[in-house]
């Protein structure tokens, strides 16, 4: 049986997890309709999920359709889970966008877009809700052809939109479509030049190698929640997306794309296999930037069906299988060490919270913030040891609640939070030197010279050796690499240093008096010496909107901007609307969705996505406090890394 694996992506509520739903029990999955409501979804099947009517995680079903068995992935829609939709992308054939025709284009809907085109992945559009009264999905095509392309090609057409009566129709042979497909078509363009009579087989023709190749799109219209063009929007998957065999042979090569625990099994490593076969009791080798990472031995091969799962002993290429036993295995690591898949980075964590558990339990916190960071590697923590002090980066307010219910519901954890800050980085505008010579008390030898250098905006941290094995001992250089990694989570203004390069340009040991552990006491030290001597400067976070409103509404949204620090485009005005984009600080912006909902009193639309780092004035930021002993504070550092200073 052939196998595609299928990514359904949406902005929250615009009824993704119940198109799923519908679609299983349209092919005899489900013998009763579960519902998002009351919590009786299949793919929603954890408590939080239910109880929220929010999808947390992503969450794999499969069913058959004719001679082709379908793996459907549901993923969330609410933008603090969207980590979890970006390493579900590297594993998919084809995704699914489904796109509310109440609602129309939203934010999530527009970050995913852009997604799903720049790994080149098949997608097709589910236009949903055609059924809510007072919906245009004439407007919101429109809309969309504007905004994503013109190579959007409605297959079907909407009767009685607005009602329950809602009917669809075929609609792959009108003009419009013809055209859109002939100008991606030499050959059809030029049959239909010379008045030849264009078949609906030669159209699809066109149009699967169109899909497959990311130069067409094609959208079903539909009503989830009646099931009116499910069974459309299943046959255009089988039609349009690219249904592979299996592929048992060759050296396995697959990924590691999604990470959960179980209390009797431990670590779960869900596996794309591209080519290949496992079984249960292979010994695997996962690898992590190239190079080997762990090897360990299967114990179990799951196939996973929502909340259920079975032992299915082996799986092959072009299949997906949860994989027991892999207990270092980590999100991204591969198998085979020069296979590479495509990743796309969709958002950043902005904010910080500190977490605060039971006294005495701070073991068992640190232990679960751990494993559920392995589950969403974006939530990246830090464990400030000399004052006991957890801190997590996070997306947003909802992933805050939804940590606290899984640290209660899952390890028997009260905790509490902090209020959400805003996380600034700092860089620096020129070249610096730094150069530590730690030399006493004995026994101890590490002399590390450094060099950073700016980088541009968003080039993140770089480094390089340019000394030979002869000067310092390979073993050392690394040992200099590894501490910098984690010296530079604070510079001199309490933020992760970014954007740099740092060199290491001399260094020195002795083969008697050097101890392994005095390079990563004497690194940090250079490091916050060459920042001080190049000097740092503040990154604060940017946000971007895209607003449309009345043109009444244009003056105070213009004055609101200016007050949040923002800078905005010229306003395109177009019968009585306007739309314009606005760049404007994190840090005052938070709220302002909601301001421009009430502004416009909910009938606006407004979009956000992260937009980057930019330099930031010192009094218009924001300084960390230090957490721990500075380097700088030479002889406390020293004190404290020898142990003899708690």
């Amino acid at each position: 049986m052939k196998r595609l694996n299928v990514g359904i992506l949406a902005h929250v509520d615009a009824g993704k997890t119940t198109t799923v739903e519908q679609i299983l029990y349209s092919f005899g999955q489900l013998r009763n309709l579960g519902s998002v409501d009351k919590g009786s979804t299949q793919t929603d099947f954890l408590a939080v999920e239910r109880e929220r009517g929010i999808t947390v995680t992503a969450s794999s079903v499969d069913f058959e359709f004719d001679d082709i068995l379908i793996s459907i992935i549901d993923t969330p829609g609410h933008m603090d889970f969207t980590g979890e939709v970006e390493r579900t992308l590297s594993v998919l054939d084809g995704a699914v966008l489904v796109v509310s025709a109440a609602e129309g284009i939203q934010s999530q809907t527009e970050r995913f877009w852009r997604a799903l085109r720049e790994l080149e992945i098949p997608t097709m559009i589910f236009l949903n809700k055609v059924d809510r009264l007072g919906c245009d999905p004439a407007q919101i095509v429109t809309m969309l052809k504007k905004e994503f392309s013109n190579a959007i090609i409605p297959l079907t057409t909407v009767e009685n939109a607005g009602s329950t009566a809602a009917t669809l129709t075929n609609d792959l042979l009108s003009e419009v479509n013809i055209l859109a497909l002939c100008e991606q078509d030499d050959d059809l363009m030029e049959a239909y030049l010379s008045d030849e009579h264009l078949t609906e087989e030669q159209l699809t023709r066109s149009l699967v190698k169109q899909v497959q190749t990311d130069k067409a799109y094609p959208l079903i219209h539909g009503a989830s929640v009646i099931g009116l063009g499910i069974k459309q929007l299943v046959k255009a998957m089988k039609t349009y997306f690219p249904v592979n065999s299996l592929k048992p042979t060759g050296e396995p090569h697959g990924i590691v794309y999604k990470i959960e625990h179980d209390k009797m099994f431990g670590k779960i490593a869900h596996i794309r296999l591209y080519q290949g076969q496992l079984s249960s009791r292979d010994e695997v080798t996962l690898y992590r930037a190239g190079e080997v990472a762990y090897q360990g031995k299967i114990s179990q091969i799951r196939k996973i069906q929502g909340a259920k799962h079975k032992d299915i002993g082996q799986f092959s290429g072009n299949e997906i299988a949860a994989v027991c036993g892999l207990t270092d295995a980590k999100i991204g690591d591969t198998i085979g060490q020069d296979f590479k898949a495509k990743r796309v980075q969709i958002s950043e964590p902005l904010f910080t919270v500190g977490v605060h558990g039971p006294p005495g339990k701070e073991r068992e916190l640190l232990k679960a913030i751990s494993e559920l960071s392995d589950e969403d590697p974006l939530m990246d923590y830090i464990f400030h040891q000399e004052v006991g002090e957890l801190v997590i980066r996070i997306m947003g307010k909802v992933q805050v609640e939804i940590l606290e219910y899984l640290l209660l519901e899952r390890y028997q954890l009260t905790v509490t939070f902090s209020e959400p800050a805003v996380i600034y980085k700092e860089t620096v505008t020129q070249t610096g030197i730094g150069l530590e010579r730690y030399t006493m008390p004995k026994p101890c030898w590490a002399v590390v010279k450094l060099k950073i250098e700016p980088l541009l905006v968003g080039s993140g941290y770089q480094f390089e050796s340019t000394i030979g094995d002869n000067i310092l001992h390979l073993r050392y250089q690394r040992h200099v690499e590894a501490s910098l990694q984690d010296a530079i989570k604070q510079g001199r203004l309490g933020w992760e240093v970014t954007d740099i390069k740092v060199t290491l340009i001399d260094g020195e040991d002795h083969h008697i008096h050097t101890h392994p552990l005095d390079f990563f006491l004497a690194t940090p030290i250079a490091l916050m010496k060459a920042l001080e001597d190049a000097g740092s400067t503040l990154l604060e976070p940017l946000v971007k909107f895209k607003m449309r409103a009345n043109e009444e509404h244009l003056g105070k949204i213009i004055s609101q901007i200016l007050s949040m620090r923002g800078e905005f485009t010229t306003p395109v005005i177009e019968n009585e609307k306007i739309e314009l984009e606005a760049i404007v600080p994190v840090a005052t912006s938070m709220d302002y969705s909601i301001q421009f909902s009430s502004l416009t009193s909910g009938r606006g639309i407004i979009t956000s996505e992260f937009y980057g780092y930019q330099p930031c004035p010192l009094e218009l930021g924001k300084i960390a406090p230090r957490i721990g002993i500075d380097p700088l504070d030479r002889d406390k550092w020293i004190l404290h890394r020898r142990g003899a200073l708690m």
